[in-house]
């Protein structure tokens, strides 16, 4: 019966979910929130033109397509001539790979520094899917990747943003989906004159309206068990993590039936779909023989490979989400063989009420659901639909990257770092290096000098400054401005010693330096230093060493500095004033010393007095007490002191001021 309607043609929304058994299309509208299905059409294949949910024979299919639109056609009075499609989730390939990279420990982890080392990761999945594939002139592409862990110098981190480490190091999940896959839809829709207004992946049409996005922080599994193979997604955190394929599905069953009763293909098919529908069965095998058998012995005699088909599907979900999941969705033709569902929860260690059949009425905002749609086999090709609506024309994202255009498969949100992975841009140059480091040695002691950082890279969308995380929209202009090397270390003679010092004994001045070499060569000047330089200077730079210079007996003077008592293991300092007076043996034994720890710090101090008291460190050390700031605290071996407190060698002093609150 043909349907006059009265409407725009750019209203209908037209699905087609093509399928290893069946197409099935799909044509509605919609409208105040709620899409209504005007018609559907269900046409099984009449051969083998797909095989593992891939496009084999393009003609049958075009056959089988064809038929479907001219079906929906008569029965809307309206020509299509636009159509929604979806890519197998079964041709999607996923690769894992661990990856580590030297970092500079003196700068904070930003998002760039992630990104730039994710986008790495990426490229590595593809190098390795490459090795893996035996077509080596298919090209696939990046659709979707999740980081399993991170590392942050071998220790793991939920995240490392803000931190600083030496080795940045995470675990990535990658999913490609193959160029081929979209290139054989497309020849279908074009030879039966379809337009594809909007292209997604099976399984994520599927768990759009399967599971909606306020479930998604519950770690859910979605399996769409079809006849060559069952696709499965995999939810956490208020996101798709993960997708996944089991090689086996609803035809496992139909073969096994096939070779226990001596049936063809199809009436082993036919007898598996009725398993569900009633008790009792009754079919002849090839050669005549009548069987007369119910539901349960029917399952019995093929009980063995369900339950096989079960634990290879749970085996899958746990190998991808690492645990089992909280519940499990079955869509899918194959996902009403009867056992099934209790199999999988018994596999998985859920209770069996976790585990269930999913049909059309958990889909919202549907009118007109026809009988034919009801059953867990119609959520994907609706899915596909209600993708459609909020996806038109957006299956394709074509964005110019540094003057290269590039098409951009439209599954998620796309951002700048996926144009990247996408053009094979090295992520190294998104961050900036230190120049090179500067090492030299000081009387065989090393010194090294570390370079300047250089600039990070600069990402410009349509010639405005962006990030990595910016997403991009059709048509966008993404231009990169790598990354530099910052300047090399660079120091003079001047800058790392000082040989300039002079001090002024007894009022004459005596030059500290006594003789400067670079690699065994004298030097007179401030010159460059090169890497690995050595430096030898012999300098001036004790008490003892300045009496060995002068020739005096240091034991025969009494010596100070600005009018402080030092010995002979006193470092000079530059432009020190010295002054040095003979001494008698009987003054001089009046001169005494006393070994302290002055706030951490070892001090021998000279004194010529019977005993040394608390307030006499005032005279030695440089501690102003006219600018109060606070409370002094005076402190000997951890208990308070008072001024005239005696002090004794190794006692162990603090001077400090306490704020006042």
């Amino acid at each position: 019966m043909q349907w006059c309607i009265d409407m725009n043609a750019e209203d209908v929304i037209f699905s087609l979910d093509i399928g290893t058994r069946t197409i099935i299309g799909v044509v509605g509208k919609y409208k105040d929130q709620k899409f209504e299905i005007l018609a559907s059409e269900i046409r099984e294949h009449d051969k083998r033109n797909m095989y593992d949910g891939q496009i084999h024979d393009i003609n049958g299919v075009v056959n089988i397509v064809k038929k479907v639109k001219m079906s929906l056609e008569e029965k809307i009075g309206t020509k299509l001539d636009k159509v929604a499609i979806a890519a197998a989730g079964r041709a999607l390939k996923t690769q894992r790979v661990r990856l580590d990279r030297d970092i500079d420990f003196t700068q904070e982890i930003n998002r760039n520094v992630i990104e730039s080392v994710e986008m790495e990761a990426i490229q590595d999945a593809q190098q390795l899917l490459d090795k893996d594939r035996k077509n080596v002139d298919a090209r696939y592409y990046c659709v979707g990747y999740t980081v399993v862990n991170y590392y942050l110098d071998d220790n793991f981190m939920e995240s490392v943003e803000g931190h600083r480490g030496r080795k940045l190091g995470l675990d990535l999940l990658v999913t490609f989906l193959p160029h081929g896959v979209v290139d054989s839809l497309y020849t279908v829709m074009n030879r039966v004159n379809l337009e594809v207004i909007n292209l997604t992946l099976e399984p994520i049409a599927a768990i759009n309206v399967a599971i909606k996005k306020n479930l998604r922080l519950l770690n859910l599994a979605l399996v769409d068990i079809g006849a060559g193979t069952s696709d499965i997604a995999i939810t956490k955190d208020g996101t798709i993590v993960a997708y996944a394929m089991a090689a086996v599905a609803g035809d496992e069953i139909t073969e096994a039936i096939a070779k226990r009763y001596l049936l063809d293909f199809d009436m082993a098919e036919k007898l598996k779909v009725r398993l569900n529908k009633t008790n009792k069965h009754q079919f002849h095998d090839i050669v005549g023989m009548e069987y007369n058998m119910t539901t349960e012995e029917i399952l019995d005699s093929v009980n063995e490979e369900i339950e096989n088909l079960a634990e290879e599907i749970a085996n899958r979900i746990i190998e991808y989400n690492e645990k089992s999941p909280s519940a499990v969705f079955l869509i899918g033709g194959g996902g009403q063989i009867p056992r099934l569902a209790p199999y999988i929860a018994k596999c998985l260690k859920l209770p069996k009420e976790r585990v269930v059949v999913r049909n059309i009425d958990i889909i919202q905002n549907i009118d007109n659901i026809p009988e034919e749609l009801t059953g867990p086999n119609a959520i994907t090709p609706i899915g596909i639909a209600m993708m459609a609506i909020d996806n038109i024309h957006k299956d394709f994202l074509e964005v110019t990257v540094n003057g290269e255009s590039i098409k951009l498969f439209n599954s998620r949100d796309i951002k700048v770092s996926d144009a990247l992975v996408l053009i094979g841009y090295n992520p190294r140059k998104l961050i900036s290096k230190r120049g090179k480091e500067l090492i030299y040695y000081i009387n065989g002691e090393m010194n090294k000098v570390t370079g300047e950082i250089g600039e990070p890279a600069k990402v410009y969308v349509n010639n405005k400054i962006a990030s990595l995380e910016e997403k991009l929209k059709n048509g966008d202009l993404v231009v990169i401005k790598e990354a530099t090397v910052g300047k090399e270390a660079s120091i003079s003679l001047f800058d790392c010693v000082d040989i300039q010092g002079n001090i002024i004994f007894n009022d004459e001045i005596v030059e500290c330096v006594k003789e400067v070499k670079i690699n065994g060569q004298n030097i007179d000047g401030n010159v460059k230093i090169n890497m690995n330089d050595k430096i030898e200077i012999e300098r001036i730079d004790t008490i003892e060493k300045l009496f060995e210079l002068l020739q005096l007996n240091i034991e025969e003077f009494i010596i100070s500095r600005e009018g402080r008592l030092i010995n002979k293991d006193t470092e000079l300092r530059n432009n020190d004033r010295i002054v040095a007076n003979k001494s008698e043996n009987k003054t001089k034994s009046l001169f005494q010393k006393i070994d302290l720890v002055i706030n951490e710090e070892k001090r021998t101090i000279i004194y010529q007095k019977e005993e040394f008291i608390f307030v006499d460190i005032f005279e030695h050390i440089d501690f102003d007490l006219t600018k109060t700031n606070g409370m002094l605290r005076l402190k000997v071996n951890g208990e308070n002191a008072e001024y005239t407190q005696k002090l004794k060698d190794g006692d162990q002093i603090e001077i400090y001021w306490e704020k006042f609150n």
